[in-house]
């Protein structure tokens, strides 16, 4: 298993290491001269000995370069990141979920295994594998693991029900993620659970996260803040900091991917943040998403047009860019306005929230009474 990653971005070349945050930029020159010591079977150089030992105290001294350095060629676009819902089935039943209907269906494991390829080859260095809940795939070890031999530096959003698993956190114990993030709905377990609407979810999570926490993972909670847990706001908040992990916050609840306004009812008025203006994404540019179908769309909200990157692999990624660019105007049921400079949600986020007929209020600025 590789120790390092070395790879193209954008107009430099990055060192990583897999499970870490950190990175090391190099020349274009060192990068060349890695690959060479690849093909010759020399020890890895002492410059980037000395770099990996400042940066992660580790030492690599003396070991060949094809042994410890995975070299990652460049994609032919842009792409860097991505998104994965390997599945949108979920063992919570959460009721401000944005999928709305959670399915539980998708590739199956050749078809994950040619996503996970197609991905490698458009450049993708920081993969995030999210849901539904991941963890509960049955081919979510397998699709892991392969995303990390494959040199991606891999996040995982979870709710945390299985992270105690010996199974799981024996493997990301083994190929540790760059980030695994959290979501925690409550400090109790009533409140828990009845968010959840599945008894026993609040011990499982807690499970989970006492385990994720005690072999050293990455550990990062969201606090999803509704009408129903918002009362134990100060406790999950607490609770994140005895444990030491970096915690943020979301309260502003969005439609359902189908344009259902479901979730809306579950928000705390006043935990509700004001956005910043929207000033632009690279969403379908530098990042896409991708679908439990492995369809690629510019992002988890904008899904339509999309590109079947199975049967067209990666040079289906050529068109996001136009889909993009086309989805970002500010057409449609924003037409004819003048302020739409100062919007706080972009293009494909405000149609959600049309069609799901909701109060001009809860996605722009200009729907509230002056």
């Amino acid at each position: 298993m590789h120790d390092l990653i070395a790879a193209p971005f954008e107009e430099a070349h990055l060192i990583l290491r897999p499970g870490s945050q950190k990175g090391i930029k190099i020349g274009r020159s060192r990068f060349e001269e890695l690959g060479q010591s690849v093909a010759t079977g020399e020890e890895l150089p002492a410059w980037l000995a000395s770099a990996v030992r400042r940066a992660w105290n580790v030492s690599l001294a003396g070991r060949p370069v094809a042994e410890a350095v995975l070299m990652r060629a460049p994609g032919p676009y842009e792409f860097s990141r991505a998104t994965w819902e390997i599945n949108l089935g979920c063992d919570f039943d959460c009721e401000h979920c944005y999928l709305g209907q959670k399915r539980f269906e998708g590739l199956d494991w050749q078809g994950k295994q040619q996503l996970l390829h197609v991905m490698r080859d458009a450049g993708v260095l920081w993969l995030q594998i999210t849901g539904g809940e991941p963890l509960i795939d049955p081919h979510f070890p397998d699709a892991y693991r392969m995303a990390y031999e494959l040199g991606m530096q891999v996040e995982i959003l979870s709710n945390g029900s299985r992270l105690w698993h010996p199974r799981i956190l024996q493997l990301l114990t083994a190929c540790p993620p760059t980030k695994l993030s959290l979501s925690i709905y409550g400090a109790s377990a009533e409140t828990y659970d009845g968010l959840t609407r599945r008894r026993g979810a609040f011990q499982r999570f807690a499970w989970g996260l006492d385990a994720a926490v005690d072999a050293g993972l990455n550990v990062d909670l969201s606090l999803i803040i509704t009408s129903r847990n918002a009362h134990e706001a100060d406790a999950m908040r607490a609770w994140a900091d005895r444990l030491g992990v970096p915690r943020r916050e979301y309260a502003n609840m969005s439609p359902t991917i189908q344009g259902g306004a479901e979730p809306l009812p579950s928000q705390s008025p006043e935990h509700l943040t004001q956005r910043a203006p929207f000033s632009g994404c690279p969403a379908g540019h530098t990042f896409f998403h991708a679908d439990p179908h492995g369809r690629a769309s510019i992002c988890k909200i904008g899904r339509d047009p999309n590109v079947d990157l199975i049967a067209e692999g990666v040079e289906g990624l050529a068109r996001l860019g136009l889909i993009a660019d086309d989805l970002m105007l500010r057409t449609g049921g924003c037409s004819g306005c003048q302020l739409s400079g100062s919007c706080r949600v972009c293009r494909p986020m405000a149609k959600l929230f049309q069609e799901a007929k909701a109060p001009m209020e809860n996605y722009c600025q200009h729907g509230k009474r002056r």
